[in-house]
């Protein structure tokens, strides 16, 4: 079994996804992390204490803790900051690294956490894994670059790693041809569902237990409130369905992210008054697995209308509840949805074009098939599953040598 550092600088996993700087990455790192350790590897992440008041360590299951590494203020860092405080996590993680134990291979999520890393990994000779989550360049070419500094590092990170995860081809496919990464380091590993929570139930009595009226159409969006995630279409495109007349609602679940993320939910509630359908959109606050897979079984289709998407992960839970998705035709998605058989995948950022397809995919003559189709699909994609691999790849790790720059 191998002892696995998992590095996580600029979230914790235990945070609520959907809020801040949480989302699909914090869920892929909790959920992991679990399996891992219920396989029996020893999991230990490490994270930026961003409060004064949580503790060192956190247990939370045998064989999985959480590490809160001081670094810069204890508090909410915005995006220009956080690059500031990488090497003070760094020294402080090798420091516990030291005085503790030694682990077998470093996971690092996100690039700022490559930089650690990749440094780590140098300084005490461990084999660095490495999961980016997002990439510069592919944002950059679907929506907005952050900055070519960070395409330059991620490519540094890329050329050392030794081992990067895909979640599926298509991610796999844009690491080697916007990074040229050597394509025998890279490695699918599918992300998994938590079917313990998300699977199929009686729409009429989620709909019950949530206050929803059972005969609205009930489109559901799901993620943080920023301009990637495509927020705007889902709501242009409730707008739409109302001035056909139809009886549609829209629940939108997450909080603002990033620099722009308080703009954005202003923006949003100006169109909905601007728009008159104040009685039909529902802002909905971050949910835990629990309530967030009450909300899918609800809804009648989830919207994914996401500008650029590695994996997914909203669309493999809905489908998990049943739920067929409507989502842009972009990155992992396009592994999730079958055209026409578990949801539909669209090119286009016309919401007249989306509420179409939002009539295709509740059709009552095909709402069945898809959402028997969705969950079919889902029933393959495992935590345990994802964990398995990591762990086989951790162990083939031990016994090469090295990448070296």
């Amino acid at each position: 079994m191998a002892r696995l550092a998992v590095i996580s600088y600029h979230t914790s996993p235990l945070a609520q996804p959907g809020t801040g700087d949480g989302g699909g990455m914090n869920v892929y790192v909790r959920e992991l992390s679990s399996a891992l350790a219920r396989l029996g590897n020893e999991v230990d992440v490490y994270t930026r204490r961003d409060n004064p008041f949580v503790l060192d360590t956190v247990n939370v299951e045998p064989g999985f803790r959480v590490h809160n590494i001081s670094a810069g203020p204890p508090s909410v860092l915005g995006r220009n900051e956080l690059p500031l405080y990488v090497d003070e996590f760094t020294d402080n993680v090798e420091s516990f690294f030291r005085e503790t134990e030694i682990p077998d291979a470093i996971h690092a999520n996100y690039w700022l956490s490559g930089l650690s890393g990749h440094r780590l990994k140098h300084e005490m000779n461990i084999p660095l894994i490495m999961t980016f989550h997002t990439l510069e360049r592919v944002k950059a070419e679907t929506f907005e670059g952050e900055s070519e500094e960070r395409a330059a590092q991620e490519a540094s990170i890329f050329a050392c790693a030794d081992a990067v995860l895909a979640s599926c081809d298509v991610e796999a496919d844009q690491i080697v041809r916007f990074y040229n990464a050597e394509p025998a380091r890279v490695h699918v590993v599918p992300l998994g569902v938590e079917h313990a929570f998300f699977s199929p139930g009686y729409k009429p009595q989620a709909r019950r237990a949530l206050g929803i009226d059972e005969n609205a159409t009930l489109m559901l969006f799901v993620g943080r409130l920023q301009a990637l995630k495509g927020v705007d279409l889902a709501l242009e495109t409730l707008i739409e369905m109302r001035s056909r007349g139809e009886n549609a609602l829209l629940a939108i679940i997450g909080g603002p992210s990033g620099p722009d993320g308080r703009l954005a939910l202003s923006a949003l509630h100006e169109r909905v008054s601007e728009a008159g359908v104040i009685d039909s959109v529902l802002f909905v606050a971050p949910q835990s697995h629990q309530l967030l897979s009450s909300w899918m079984r609800a809804a009648d289709v989830t919207l994914v209308p996401s500008r650029a998407e590695s994996f997914g992960l909203v669309a493999l839970e809905s489908s998990a509840c049943g739920t067929p998705v409507v989502a842009s035709n972009v990155g992992g998605l396009k592994t999730l949805v079958d055209q026409g058989e578990n949801g539909y995948l669209i090119d286009s950022r016309d919401p007249v074009v989306w509420a179409d397809y939002v009539k295709k995919a509740t059709n009552v003559d095909d709402v069945m098939r898809l959402s028997s189709n969705a969950v079919l699909l889902a029933r393959d994609y495992t935590w345990r599953g994802a964990a398995q691999s990591l762990a086989t790849l951790t162990e083939d790790l031990a016994r090469t040598s090295l990448l070296r720059c």
